[in-house]
């Protein structure tokens, strides 16, 4: 089988919960109970002047492919006369690649299928236990979501690979780099603490996704939330995975203990932003790794469009495992580079990563970034991913329901495959571009 990127490739579809207001029809409403209708579509256009060689499927030359997903379902809460709310919510999931497949070859563009998406239930604990805060003690368990800190260890299941792989054995219908499918199958969750000061969560998560190898996890946090930042711990112990799916490094999941200290904020400086991740990975069979990040940012509020600048440098060692890593804060976290990012690689393992990104706001409803990688792997003898690449991209909101974003990127390789890289049939520069269409009500 040929070695996967450990996670989903894409941004767009958890993009829509930062770009759009979150939002619901409501059915029904009185003093205890609300029940809403949850609606979501995102279709996406996309082209890329050259392919890569990941999936070992495609040949050297260009693929255009259209991707798209609705969403459709059921949320509630109930109030419980004074012991809390219970809460859940119900989805379908339909979705579809049509065209060449994706420029890495995970999709062909024949993948289709409907599948239940959300089916979990909860109970919040309102005021009944004022030491903790506001709803201190959240129980939930069923299908869903899960995210941990920014989503650099752990940010749904959204891996969605198509029919390009092992004869479609890991197909999941589509939607490769809209990452359509992005809940847990099975999951047990318990959070502790309110908003502020001290809070934490007890997770036991099961993936049903056979290119994440099925994998089953214990996670446990501790965070300190302040006005001025939060400071967090974060345990995660990989106890399982289905070695029927597994490649080589998901074998070494099997056991394997990781251990992360993050911290995000402004340290009660304004217009100013700080984060920073270490997390080390133990194993079972040795091959110790880690991956880093620190990141500064400053917005010139002062400034016409507001314009906000960053610089992150991220480091991977060799043989680390990114696990469910996904998007959170933007473009470039967690996918860095579009072309990069998504089918090129080196998908956050071995290698050392620097970052600019520029942001601004000409507009109440238009944002518009630029993005700069420069990628240089550290063992080469795996692969030479070592690159560069610029994305200019924009989120503008036609109206309250619906956001367009288009995306342009130049991703200049190192090497080509021919010579250890990804790039199938030489190193020139690729022109791609994508334009991705999220509607929510």
């Amino acid at each position: 089988m040929s070695k996967l990127p450990t996670f989903r490739l894409s941004t767009l579809a958890l993009l829509i919960g930062a770009a759009l207001p979150a939002g619901a029809v409501e059915l029904y409403a009185d003093a205890d109970t609300r029940v809403q209708a949850n609606f979501e579509a995102v279709f996406g256009l996309f082209h890329s002047r050259e392919n890569y060689a990941p999936s070992g499927r495609l040949q050297e030359g260009s693929s255009s492919w259209r991707e798209g997903y609705v969403k459709y379902g059921l949320s509630f809460e109930q109030g419980l006369a004074g012991v809390g709310n219970s809460y859940g919510a119900f989805s379908m999931l339909s979705s579809a690649t049509w065209g060449d497949g994706d420029a890495a070859g995970f999709s062909d563009g024949s993948e289709r299928t409907t599948k239940i998406e959300d089916a979990y239930l909860g109970w919040r604990s309102g005021n009944l236990f004022e030491a903790l805060g506001e709803d201190g003690v959240d129980v939930s368990f069923g299908r869903q979501n899960v995210m941990v800190g920014d989503g650099f260890l752990i940010n749904g299941d959204a891996l969605n690979i198509g029919n390009g792989l092992a004869d479609g054995e890991f197909n999941r219908g589509g939607a490769y780099y809209l990452a359509a499918r992005k809940a847990f199958d099975q999951t047990a969750v318990l959070r502790l603490g309110g908003q502020q000061g001290w809070r934490g969560d007890l997770m036991w998560l099961k993936s049903d996704n056979r290119a994440q190898a099925k994998t089953e996890l214990y996670v446990g946090t501790l965070e300190h939330v302040a006005d001025a930042g939060t400071v967090g711990l974060t345990y995660i112990r990989t106890r399982d995975v289905d070695e029927r799916y597994a490649s080589p490094s998901q074998l070494e999941r099997k056991g394997m203990d990781t251990y992360s200290l993050r911290a995000a904020g402004n340290a009660g400086v304004e217009n100013l932003s700080l984060s920073g991740e270490y997390a080390r990975q133990d194993r079972d069979r040795g091959h110790d790794e880690n991956a880093w990040y620190l990141e500064a940012g400053w917005t010139f509020a002062d400034v016409a469009w507001s314009p906000t600048l960053s610089y992150r440098y991220s480091r991977f060692s060799e043989g680390y495992d990114t696990l469910f890593y996904g998007f959170s804060r933007g473009y470039g976290t967690w996918f860095q580079g579009e072309v990069a990012g998504n089918y090129a690689g080196p998908f956050n393992t071995n290698s050392r990563v620097h970052h600019v990104g520029l942001r601004a706001t000409p507009l109440e409803n238009l944002s518009v970034g630029l993005l700069w990688f420069d990628f240089d792997t550290l063992d080469r003898e795996r692969g030479d991913f070592s690159g560069r690449e610029l994305n200019l991209y924009a989120e503008f909101g036609l109206t309250e329901n619906l956001v367009v974003m288009p995306v342009v990127g130049l991703y200049q390789p190192k090497k080509s495959a021919e010579e250890g890289g990804a790039q199938l049939g030489n190193n020139d520069r690729n022109l791609y571009s994508q334009l991705v269409f999220a509607f929510q009500f």
